[in-house]
């Protein structure tokens, strides 16, 4: 009997159920339950707790459980969320490796008193925590920095992301106290930049009160080099010459860089970086519009062990960049949506070359591809074969029932399928059914007595004639938005017998 087994051996068990099934098991019985919610604890689930007293009893319970990863809402200076983090700290400080603060006004006493009960923390999210740092005092203090460093020594992921009030200064004092730092957002933090031959050479004595400056980061890079994996200045206004000083650090070997929205950076200076960092496994170029195909050459040619490549909003992309992704052969995800001059054609070449073995992508979003048509998609999504879980087209208006057909019939293990505001769309294509607009042309008065034999998709023995949305029992999340030409009955067809996604 299930029943008897140790909890840890029903625990591992679980573990290999998708979310759905382990919720429902822990419904079984008690021990089932706390089974459940071990493999859940195991599979890194974030806990959002809001801040209220009304939260404590449920904090406590999961402190019992052993949960690891939570994030904080609704935080501000108010006795109550003081209260919360007393209790966070308590009941789930020993064993929390996750921590979220992400838009909150906690107060420095708080904070501090916080993070020295969570000796093995390992992710910190302080974006937005504007209220930390606006007296810049924060761990100036010797003796508390030390505290801190001692009871952190083990985090390796800081995310400073929209730090308005962030200094030289309050970096400085933050990132001593995390010698193991491996991962670091200072994205859409105010960074100035002053163009020179000094960068790098700065002091101790010459770190800015008042700003946080590029000259200061870079000697953090310098000083870290070795340990530092990853890195983003989304947001920051990076220039070229500021990208290649980053490069360039002695021994820095970056696994991920995120340049979101960085419009100043140039082809070259992607080039550039492309053969100063070529271990990099995770690029994220998105929004960079003065980039055009050669950046895209450039990093086919440079990062040959590249997983993940975001190019979304890249408007001067074309078809002609997309032919160099054939040399990316460990990419897993590919994000170019909202690049309109892609119509997919050599896209679908690449993937479905019979020279090169295609990339084994996981995930593929070309959202907002205006130029994409069926005649490239069709191509295309047989070569993509059973290893891709995320499929996006949203907002691909030319796109019609045989991309949906091709999907259904190439794509069965898809887990995320989203295809808003894809007009063309119809009950048809969805349930497998034979479109009446592909019968042949006869006479007016035939073709009624046609239809009115055809078989209606809301009628119980209007059965699949082909491939159908009911073909993909793995699917978690669907996205049919404003596809005006669909009705209940594409989704209510069968739905006794299929769980069905999240819509």
């Amino acid at each position: 009997m299930a029943d008897s087994l140790p909890l840890e051996m029903l625990t591992y068990i679980l573990s290999f159920l998708p979310l759905s099934d382990q919720k429902e098991a822990s419904l079984v019985n008690r021990a089932w339950y706390y089974a459940a919610q071990n493999a859940l604890r195991e599979t890194n689930v974030r806990y959002n707790i809001p801040v209220s007293s009304a939260s404590l009893s449920a904090i406590k319970n999961l402190g019992l459980r052993g949960i690891s990863c939570i994030s904080l809402t609704n935080l501000d200076g108010s006795p109550a969320s003081h209260q919360v983090l007393q209790s966070v700290a308590y009941h789930l400080g020993p064993h929390l490796e996750s921590l979220c603060l992400g838009g909150g006004s906690p107060t420095e006493a708080s904070f501090l008193a916080l993070i020295l009960g969570c000796p093995v923390l390992r992710t910190l999210d302080l974006s937005g925590c504007n209220s930390l740092f606006t007296s810049g005092t924060l761990l100036a203090q010797p003796e508390t920095a030390q505290c801190v460093r001692k009871a952190l020594s083990g985090l390796r992921d800081l995310n400073l992301a929209g730090l308005r009030d962030l200094t030289d200064l309050s970096f400085n004092h933050l990132s001593s106290c995390f010698p193991s730092l491996e991962r670091l957002s200072l994205a859409y933090c105010h960074i100035t930049f002053e163009l020179g031959p000094t960068w790098g050479s700065i002091s101790p004595q010459e770190t800015s009160p008042s700003q946080l400056s590029f000259h200061n980061l870079l000697q953090f890079v310098k000083e870290r080099a070795g340990r530092l994996r990853a890195l983003d200045l989304s947001g920051t206004g990076l220039p070229p010459e500021a990208l290649q000083a980053l490069g360039q650090v002695t021994g820095l070997q970056l696994e991920e860089l995120s340049l979101h929205s960085c419009r100043d950076l140039s082809s070259e200076a992607v080039a550039t970086l492309c053969r100063q960092q070529p271990g990099l496994t995770s690029l994220d170029l998105s929004g960079c519009s003065e980039l055009t195909d050669r950046a895209l050459l450039a990093v086919s040619r440079g990062l040959q062990h590249l997983r993940h490549l975001s190019l979304r909003k890249l408007q001067r992309l074309t078809d002609a960049g997309c032919t160099a992704l054939g040399s990316l052969h460990e990419l897993q995800s590919l994000d170019m949506a909202e690049c309109c001059l892609v119509s997919g054609r050599e896209l679908a070449q690449v993937l479905g070359s019979v020279h090169r073995a295609p990339p084994a992508l996981t995930s593929l979003r070309l959202a907002y591809c205006s130029s994409l048509k069926d005649a490239s998609v069709l191509t295309m999504i047989p070569a993509l074969g059973p290893s891709l879980k995320v499929l996006d087209l949203s907002s691909c208006v030319a796109l019609t029932n045989q991309t949906m057909k091709a999907i259904c019939t190439y794509l069965i293990h898809l887990s995320v399928l989203r295809l808003a505001w894809c007009k063309e769309l119809q009950d048809w294509g969805l349930l497998g059914l034979k479109d009446p607009s592909e019968e042949p042309m006869l006479s007016p008065q035939l073709h009624q007595e046609v239809e009115n034999q055809a078989p209606d998709p809301q009628e119980p023995n209007s059965e699949p004639q082909g491939p159908s949305l009911l073909m993909l029992q793995g699917l978690q999340e669907l996205d049919l938005t404003a596809c005006s030409k669909l009705t209940d009955a594409s989704l209510a067809k069968n739905q006794g017998t299929w769980k069905g996604p999240r819509l």
